[in-house]
């Protein structure tokens, strides 16, 4: 009874078949949509009609092998399962695709003339995990290097692309087919490093429609000649003579510097310097040991310097407690001795440097000022001690007839030598 049955279902599926191969006819009352899946996973084929009249809907391998005739599966595959089945719809899924499964699958309406719409089925493989390769393990400040990043065995092909940081770098991709029709692809990134590069992650981010977020990353060892700089650390103004001047010397790099010495430009260093690893120490400074000084830091990658100029100013003048006469002209001297001692003796400025007119200017303008208020005052104390004098002696000369009695009466005026007075306004 089953034999029987499969025959007549058989002879009735090779009858539709016949037809529809000869008056097949692309449908739009019939429609199905393209499918992409991941390889492994599960694609859904959904043949649906718009308008049914009671007509068979079936579904064709790209073999044009029956998978299912209304709710029934000829086919010998159980991957195939029967999700839904309708007037209006026969969704029919296939379980764990495999490249095999890719093609065009038919949807079919048995009508007059057949309809038929097809869906492609596109299976996706994604490539296997990215691998970085690196041409220098270790790498030099201001050298170029090589990088590789290689997607293998996808379909389709991948897409690479490099991130230094946050900064985008252009690769150069190759793309070759295996035998076994999947892609590899390895994209090439060439770049000069600095030593800012020591510890950035180098990320190799590869696109593909079957992953998110693929990458891979190496972070750089960045080898740099060292960083050299001079502190002062006495004094902390000006050198002048008779001091005692004290240089250290601050050196990295990677690796670290394992010389550093000091040296004197176009001159030795004085005798009785002291140089202990990177400090420099000069007693009792003077003129004769003005120059550059020098601080040389070496490392395996290179070696860099510093240069400290040394300037040497007079000893302060000691100077005595000023009297009123002598008031400006020493504040002039003090003030444009100020104006000249405040020039640094740090590198570059060994030189004394040219004093600001302004400043000058207005030094003379308050000097002139109080020289002004000095005479004032000097005026106002000799007025108030000037003054007038009157005398009332030989008084009876002033009655005399003439000359001869006025020198007897003046002489003579005992009586009014008690009368005299002076007067003092």
């Amino acid at each position: 009874m089953a034999n029987t049955r499969n025959g007549s279902l058989a002879t009735i599926l090779f009858l539709f078949m016949f037809q529809a191969a000869l008056h097949k006819v692309v449908s739009q009352n019939l429609v199905t949509d393209n499918v992409s899946v991941v390889e492994g996973e599960t694609a859904i084929i959904s043949c649906r009609v718009k308008d049914n009249d009671d007509s068979v809907i079936q579904l064709l391998n790209p073999n044009r092998q029956t998978i299912y005739f209304r709710d029934m599966r000829p086919l010998k595959d159980a991957r195939f399962q029967l999700v839904n089945f309708s007037e209006n719809e026969l969704r029919v899924s296939l379980s764990n695709v495999s490249l095999s499964d890719e093609g065009r699958y038919v949807c079919q309406l048995y009508t007059d003339p057949p309809q038929e719409a097809y869906a492609d089925i596109t299976v996706l493989v994604p490539p296997g995990n990215p691998i970085i390769e690196a041409r220098d393990e270790v790498l030099s400040e201001g050298n170029e290097t090589e990088m590789t990043c290689t997607a293998m065995s996808s379909k389709p092909a991948a897409t690479i692309k490099w991130m230094k940081g946050d900064k985008e770098l252009p690769g150069k991709p190759k793309v070759e087919l295996t035998y076994d029709k999947m892609y590899t692809v390895t994209s090439r990134l060439t770049f000069t490093v600095t030593k800012e590069d020591d510890g950035v992650a180098v990320i190799c981010i590869v696109d593909h429609p079957a992953v998110k977020d693929f990458q891979a990353q190496r972070y750089l060892e960045v080898q740099y000649k060292p960083e050299v700089k001079i502190v002062v650390e006495f004094p902390q103004g000006m050198t002048r003579e008779g001091e005692n001047l004290e240089l250290t010397c601050q050196a990295k790099g990677k690796p670290q510097p394992q010389r550093v010495s000091w040296v004197k430009v176009d001159d030795d260093v004085p005798s009785h310097a002291v140089i202990t690893g990177g400090d420099l120490y000069i007693e009792n400074l003077n003129k004769s040991y003005n120059g550059t000084y020098r601080c040389v830091a070496a490392n395996t990658v290179g070696e860099a310097y510093d240069d400290y100029i040394l300037y040497v100013y007079d000893a302060p003048p000691t100077t005595p407690t000023p009297t009123t006469a002598s008031t400006s002209t020493t504040a002039i001297s003090t003030t444009l001795s100020l104006i000249q001692d405040s020039q640094d003796s740090r590198a570059g400025e060994g030189a004394p440097r040219t004093v600001d007119h302004a400043v000058i200017g207005g030094v003379v303008a308050v000097v002139v000022f109080a020289m002004l208020c000095l005479l004032i005052v000097l005026g106002r104390y000799f007025a108030r001690h000037k003054g007038t004098y009157f005398t009332h002696e030989a008084k009876g000369a002033d009655d005399a007839a003439d000359a001869d009695t006025a020198i007897i009466n003046a002489e003579g005026g005992h009586s009014n030598s008690d009368e005299k007075k002076e007067y003092y306004i």
